[in-house]
């Protein structure tokens, strides 16, 4: 049985950046499936700096589609055996519902099960600048379990187009959910 994954992408800006994530996850052949979740305000954002729908993304290999709204999924139960979860982009909102523990949308549901059940959960936080309250609700989801990873893109392997900024960053989300992958732009490659 090869992994499963979850991947929420949420209404903060950076979406391309889940969607080169998402593209990686399907690509690979360890990846068996890949639970995917657009939040209302991230499909706008999806559609706004890509040109994307979620119909698009559920056409990628491995990927199905799951209804934020439908607190009953799979995703929801801790029962339900899966790898772990990425949030890509996170906005404040997202992560504030997640350090408060509450539950009202699949989103937080599915994340507060990886935090309850010790699974790898990594939030990529898109959001500047920080107020107090992001800062806090960063430590408490953290102080929980979760992996705060912002959405910080490095330079060091001289990019030469946005898309080795977006996959650089989805090599580093996905050794945290410890799928290690071989990436030439790692750093002494």
């Amino acid at each position: 049985m090869g992994l499963r994954f979850t991947l929420a992408i949420t209404g903060a800006t950076g979406s391309a950046f889940g969607v080169a994530l998402l593209r990686r996850m399907s690509a690979s052949p360890a990846v068996e499936e890949v639970a995917l979740l657009i939040s209302p305000t991230g499909r706008r954002c999806l559609l706004d700096e890509t040109g994307l729908a979620p119909k698009d993304l559920a056409a990628f290999a491995k990927v199905s589609l799951r209804d934020e709204r439908d607190l009953g999924a799979d995703i929801s139960s801790g029962s339900y055996r899966h790898d772990g979860m990425a949030i890509l982009p996170c906005s404040a909102g997202a992560l504030g519902r997640i350090a408060a523990g509450t539950s009202e949308s699949l989103v937080s549901r599915a994340a507060d099960v990886c935090l309850k059940e010790r699974r790898p959960l990594v939030l990529c936080l898109r959001e500047t600048p920080l107020n107090r309250i992001h800062l806090e609700n960063m430590l408490r989801a953290q102080g929980a379990g979760a992996v705060i990873m912002p959405l910080m893109p490095s330079f060091y392997t001289a990019p030469k187009t946005l898309d080795d900024l977006y996959d650089t960053f989805a090599t580093r989300v996905l050794d945290q959910l410890g799928l290690r992958e071989e990436d030439p732009r790692r750093w002494g490659n």
